[in-house]
């Protein structure tokens, strides 16, 4: 056997060594809906009673849900192959379903932060 039968038979498959722009993107998305799902979990945590810490959070949490579901949402549409074909559809769907946590983790932190202040931003809502 040849030295160069053994590299071929060493190198990994180049669809699975580099990262094509499609599982670039996806990952964009996920880290995003990942940001967004973390800041939304922290504020909700953080929103109990203190209505200004969780509007901040919110905010964070729901751009970063709009553009992990914008994104992820691009990909999966752009795919011209399935699973392993190295499109990012999977990192997309996975980019949906983060980003649509981090969504209502937002929704639900600003929803907190509006009922326990008066509408402008004074504690003591109805």
């Amino acid at each position: 056997m040849s030295a160069r039968h053994l590299l071929a038979a060493v190198q990994p498959d180049p669809a699975i060594s580099y990262l094509t722009t499609g599982r670039t993107w996806s990952l964009v998305a996920i880290l995003l809906g990942l940001a967004g799902a973390v800041a939304g979990g922290r504020a909700l945590a953080r929103s109990r009673g203190r209505a200004a810490n969780g509007r901040r959070g919110a905010v964070v949490a729901l751009a970063g849900g709009l553009a992990g579901v914008v994104i992820g949402g691009l990909v999966v549409a752009a795919a011209k192959g399935g699973p392993g074909t190295g499109y990012g559809i999977v990192g997309g769907y996975v980019a949906l379903v983060v980003g649509v946590v981090a969504l209502a983790l937002g929704g639900l932190t600003l929803a907190r932060a509006r009922r326990l202040t008066d509408g402008r931003g004074r504690p003591g809502g109805s």
